[in-house]
């Protein structure tokens, strides 16, 4: 069946409170998308159609997805619109724009009167390794050989094309190690440039503390919600690699 060209040309929106910035890592590799902010929220534009109707997109707490017509937002499949377009946004591109910042007024740097930018260090001390990411490639034909008793110990969560796995002891498969502080997983042998930013970070994007703020080296993260894990096994590995499959 030919693609409707008419579908193509559709321009998509999106609209996400202020509050749930923080999940907007997990698209954050999107270059395609523009970035703006107004005082009700955060706005998103330049969605192909597959990325309006995706996961990740729908995974997105209280976001809104819009369809531009004729300069007014419609919301799916509504006869009538629900917002006009914004006309005085400051549009910038989503993945240089989505630093983890903190602008002067943010108080919790005590009277700092300039954006810093997180990064992290080689750390002076080294901690056990508490979570392991490798390609599923890779592993997915030896982790079959793994005792049960040594899967049971652990849960995991699929991470791109890559397995997150979280608990000790660990399996020894190739892949990156991270190491638990409050309720970050930071890349093991680096740490905060600042020590007091752990906890103002959690303030700021995991007040709840239901999910793990995931580091790379280049001070960008990924938020995962906890309740996302599920239990290590021989079957749900296999049930999820069938699952990938048909994707």
């Amino acid at each position: 069946m030919a693609e409707d060209s008419s579908e193509r040309l559709k321009e998509f929106w999106a609209e996400i409170p202020r509050k749930d910035e923080y999940s907007l890592g997990t698209i954050r590799d999107w270059k395609n998308i523009q970035i703006a902010a107004d005082d009700d929220g955060i706005w998103l534009k330049g969605f192909t159609l597959e990325q309006a109707v995706s996961a990740e997109i729908r995974q997105l707490p209280n976001c809104i997805i819009y369809e531009l017509k004729n300069g007014l937002l419609f919301k799916k499949n509504a006869l009538l619109p629900s917002k006009k377009v914004r006309t005085a946004l400051l549009w910038s591109p989503l993945d240089k724009a989505l630093k983890l910042t903190f602008p002067s007024s943010n108080h919790n740097f005590f009277g700092i009167d300039e954006k810093i930018e997180v990064h992290l260090k080689k750390g002076e001390h080294e901690f056990p390794a508490a979570a392991l990411l490798c390609s599923i490639n890779e592993i997915k034909d030896k982790i079959i050989e793994i005792p049960k008793f040594k899967l049971e110990k652990l849960d995991w969560i699929i991470v791109n094309d890559q397995a997150l796995f979280l608990g000790t002891p660990l399996l020894s498969f190739p892949g990156r190690t991270f190491w638990m502080k409050d309720n970050h997983l930071l890349p093991s042998g680096f740490d905060f440039e600042f020590k007091n930013l752990s906890s103002l970070l959690q303030k700021k994007y995991n007040r709840d503390s239901d999910k793990w703020l995931l580091w790379n080296e280049s001070g960008s993260y990924l938020p995962i919600n906890k309740d996302d894990f599920r239990k290590l096994s021989v079957s749900s590995f296999r049930l999820t690699q069938k699952a990938r499959e048909w994707i």
